[in-house]
């Protein structure tokens, strides 16, 4: 598929990875609506809770009247809870466990799923492709990791059933797996801590940049061959 004159949904696009591919995309050529809580003003931008179905459904007949349908969807909303299992405050809190999983996990689902049924009514040999945000965590989870390496090792496990879900309908369904990257929210930790980070990618040995995760997004729109898949974009990194 083009990603010149692409319809494409991002959500959580108002920042981070999800900023970036928005950013890439229109770069080269596509109409992009961005879905997000916070639309931080944008008027390309629409609000939109992923966990609700109601609020999802709304945001993306929305985007579709404002581009005349959809073509791509990219899942980038995500949140991170850092707790171990059992602490010296007592167990994991169940409640946020449950909210990690559904933001990052049925949020994605909840959104590709009415994305995909857009798409369907494209009529086209590919009528469309999804690429949803995994992490190395799903594979590498470390301490106090355990909500979000769930969630992520969703998305990654989901990848195949859906991508032989949607293929009669021309659909193709990919993940990508990021290591650490150089959002806004890992910008603003001490430098030492940064370098720290960093010194842990195999090579190169630097955090990852959000338009590197952009450009594979970007890659697996284009490439048609690509279905099914879960892409580690990390530096070699193996966390421990």
């Amino acid at each position: 598929m083009e990603l010149a004159h692409g319809r494409a949904i991002v959500t959580g696009g108002a920042s981070g990875l999800g900023a970036a591919t928005a950013a890439w995309f229109r770069a080269k050529g596509a109409a992009v609506v961005v879905l997000d809580r916070d639309t931080g003003g944008d008027p390309n931008a629409v609000q939109a809770d992923v966990t609700s179905a109601d609020s999802a459904a709304a945001a993306i007949a929305q985007a579709a009247d404002r581009m005349g349908g959809i073509d791509i969807c990219v899942n980038c909303a995500g949140i991170v809870i850092g707790e171990r299992t059992v602490s010296r405050n007592g167990p994991h809190d169940l409640d946020a466990f449950r909210r990690v999983i559904d933001v990052n996990l049925i949020g994605s689902f909840n959104v590709l799923r009415l994305a995909a049924a857009e798409m369907a009514k494209n009529g086209r040999a590919e009528n469309g492709v999804i690429v949803n945000t995994a992490s190395v965590a799903a594979f590498d989870g470390q301490k106090g990791q355990a909500a979000y390496a769930a969630s992520k090792a969703g998305i990654a496990g989901m990848t195949l059933p859906l991508a032989r879900d949607l293929a009669g309908l021309g659909i193709r369904v990919c993940a990508i797996a990021p290591g650490i990257f150089g959002t806004p929210m890992l910008r603003g930790l001490p430098q030492d801590v940064q370098d720290g980070l960093a010194a842990e990618v195999t090579f190169p040995a630097r955090l990852g940049d959000p338009a590197e995760f952009a450009r594979m997004a970007a890659h697996i729109v284009e490439n048609g061959y690509l279905n099914g898949e879960v892409i580690r974009l990390d530096g070699a990194l193996r966390m421990r």
